[in-house]
């Protein structure tokens, strides 16, 4: 395994500041990279709090916590991607926006770094082919809170290298995740099979089967699921689960993946869930 020293993260929100600070923990110098400055400041304070937690909880030493926030620094500019050993691109669900990001950190880095994306859906054939070096381009989909969750998919392009996901693997290890390869279609594992079951939560719902609270108790007591399809909904972003489903809808073609019109209808009136602070539930 190459050694992995300096790590860049593009993407300072929820999913960027979970996957530097897992970095950092595991001994990576990281440089998380966002145009927004007020991104950067709030995703140290939630790493902050995070790294504190895990103290109170006696799963980190206060000198640890402390070591970690060191090795994380935050900017604007790529350029200063010029000499890291491995990327993580997590920003926002789009195509041409990732395809762009891809393109630049191409140009900027060494060419033997490996470039990987977090996203959840997205192909990272085409990714690649953004750049000269598909055959080090990957999915790297952490889930969500990344600190907490042990699992990775890791995603093979159609021009990825078996030493490239070697690697990726390798790193996981490393990083006391659990990695999982899956094949380059819209969705992935992860996606493709609880995005279907978001959506007709959310059918049930339009067509008054039942309100959210009486979908998300059936599927705790009688599927015995940790959280009901609409508080994960709401925990993830319903614009998210939106993007995946018309990645889905879009890729595979198939009507079973069509977007129901009430979350369509919900991110247009801005009710994306937890972060909006309102969704199918109020927070």
């Amino acid at each position: 395994m190459p050694d992995i020293r300096r790590v860049g993260v593009v993407g300072a929100g929820t999913m960027g500041n979970g996957i530097a600070q897992v970095f950092a923990q595991s001994g990576c110098e990281v440089r998380l990279c966002d145009a927004v400055p007020e991104a950067l400041g709030g995703a140290i304070a939630t790493i902050d709090r995070s790294l504190g937690r895990l103290v109170e909880k006696g799963r980190l030493s206060s000198a640890d916590r402390d070591a970690a926030l060191g090795r994380i620094s935050t900017g604007g500019d790529l350029q200063a991607f010029g000499d890291v050993d491995y990327v993580v691109e997590a920003i926002a669900e789009d195509l041409d926006a990732k395809r762009t990001v891809f393109a630049r950190l191409d140009a900027i880095t060494p060419p033997h770094v490996m470039l990987t994306s977090n996203t959840s859906s997205i192909s990272i054939t085409l990714l690649g082919a953004a750049t000269t070096r598909p055959d080090k381009v990957l999915g790297m989909h952490f889930m969500n809170p990344v600190p907490l969750m042990s699992l990775v998919e890791i995603i093979r392009g159609q021009a990825t290298s078996a030493a490239s996901m070697l690697i990726a693997t390798q790193l996981c290890m490393r990083l006391n995740k659990t990695a999982v390869e899956a094949a380059d279609y819209p969705g992935f594992i992860s996606n493709r099979v609880l995005m279907p079951m978001i959506n007709e939560a959310i059918f049930a719902v339009m067509e008054g089967v039942g309100t959210p609270e009486a979908i998300d108790t059936v599927m705790k007591l009688g599927m015995n699921h940790p959280m009901g399809p609409l508080t994960l909904a709401d925990f993830i972003g319903l614009d998210v689960c939106l993007a995946i489903l018309n990645v889905l809808h879009e890729g595979l073609g198939d009507p079973k993946y069509r977007p129901c019109p009430l979350l369509r209808r919900m991110v247009a009136a801005g009710q994306l869930g937890r972060k909006s602070g309102r969704g199918f539930y109020t927070y």
